[in-house]
């Protein structure tokens, strides 16, 4: 259920609604529109990969997922709610709610990842971690099914975007506040407390361990083979999550209506694809699964580049659906077994840290591009593509038998590998 409450936000406000709004309507379409975007959210991203691992410490130490979860998600809601403030002449306020909006959505996506190795056997994690990533698609096609009939309804009325998105705004924070209280209504901390005392000791044992985590994940090989292979890929899926909407609308000359209905299709597509391809890792291996969800990335880039016309763009984006979907749910999964337990919520945090440097660096790459390039969205996308090709490449130095029995010994014999 938090999975099907937090993509309200990445569904609205990062691939749909928001982000075209903001190059078209807040940054007045100027030639830095879409880099002045990504570097937003390459803010955001940079104060995750600070935040998250220490939080993650500090969640261990404390036992308190649940509670920072809380705040974090308050956080990300009232921020979105804010966003509905963003409009001309408000660019400087606008991107500040959106970096704060974003660093909460990332600290809680996280923390709820973390609760994901507590709730299934290794072996079930693939299809818990497909089930929820699927019910989360579901959630972002109601937040957004919302906002269109409401955007539906306010341009019959004559109105225009700059007075509808920001209605959209609390719509869809409104949405992610009443879906997530199952979660604090229901779910339970398994976890117990590994450290004791004031506050501001534990923030230091939390630094302290953090520092230990990063010295110890270089021991765990295959663990950090895949780190490092999640950065290269991600940078490619964040920066067709963040642009895809901008793309369709700039190379493809898709209409409003038209792209909030791509986003739809695609949403489909992506709750198929994870709660499918869940089944498929637990079956076939964690390697093997993402091996073939990337190589169908790679396919998707060739066919959104040559694409002219709508027919081969529709069937790119669907590829891109199934694909969305499978590798960032199998990833999670991944994480969840190669991780050894007493260290869950700090290994998380580090796949979270992976996860926001390659939202820096993919949707950075991309409007480096674009800028340079005088709004040459093909050849963006096409240099995207590259992220995938040199990720296929690392994946297949990931052994998952050695790295899952490491994660199982011992920590002092795990650390040794």
């Amino acid at each position: 259920m938090y999975d099907f409450a937090n993509s309200s936000y990445t569904t609205v406000v990062v691939t749909a609604i928001f982000n075209t709004y903001f190059v078209a309507v807040v940054a007045e379409g100027k030639s830095w529109a879409t880099l002045a975007w990504t570097v937003s959210l390459a803010l955001a991203n940079v104060l995750l990969m600070v935040l998250g691992p220490v939080i993650g410490a500090y969640a261990d130490l404390r036992a308190n997922k649940k509670r920072l979860l809380l705040v974090s998600t308050v956080g990300c809601v009232a921020a979105t709610a804010s966003l509905s403030l963003g409009g001309p002449q408000t660019l400087w306020l606008t991107m500040l709610l959106l970096v704060l909006s974003s660093t909460f959505f990332g600290i809680g996506e996280s923390l709820a990842a973390a609760f994901l190795p507590e709730l299934a056997l290794p072996q079930h994690q693939g299809k818990l971690s497909g089930w929820g990533w699927s019910v989360g698609y579901v959630g972002g096609l109601l937040s957004l099914g919302l906002c269109l009939l409401y955007v539906n309804w306010a341009s019959a009325a004559g109105q225009h975007a700059q007075e509808f998105v920001p209605v959209t705004m609390l719509i869809t924070a409104a949405m992610f506040g009443m879906a997530s209280l199952p979660t604090f209504l229901f779910l339970r901390e398994r976890a117990r407390p590994q450290g004791q005392g004031p506050v501001e000791g534990v923030v230091r044992q939390a630094g302290s361990r953090l520092r230990e985590t990063l010295r110890r994940a270089r021991h765990y090989t295959d663990l950090r083979r895949f780190l490092i292979c999640i950065v290269i890929y991600q940078a490619g899926i964040q920066a067709v999550i963040a642009l895809a909407a901008i793309y369709a609308q700039q190379a493809m000359g898709f209409s409003t209506q038209d792209t909030v209905m791509l986003i739809i299709i695609v949403n489909i597509t992506a709750a198929v694809g994870a709660f499918a391809f869940g089944y498929v890792q637990d079956r076939f291996g964690h390697v093997a699964t993402i091996s073939g969800t990337l190589m169908g990335w790679i396919v998707m880039i060739a066919f959104a580049w040559m694409a002219r016309g709508p027919l081969l763009f529709w069937i790119a984006a669907n590829i891109a659906g199934l694909c969305l979907g499978a590798s960032q749910s199998a990833a999670r999964a991944f994480v969840g077994v190669l991780s050894p337990p007493a260290r869950r919520g700090e290994f998380f945090g580090l796949w979270g840290m992976a996860v926001r440097l390659a939202s820096i660096v993919g949707p950075l790459t991309y409007g480096f591009v674009s800028w340079l390039s005088d709004g040459d969205h093909r050849l963006a996308m096409l240099i995207t593509g590259s992220y995938f090709v040199v990720g296929l490449l690392l994946l297949s130095g990931v052994n998952a038998e050695r790295g899952i029995r490491a994660a199982r010994e011992p920590e002092q014999t795990g650390a040794g590998q």
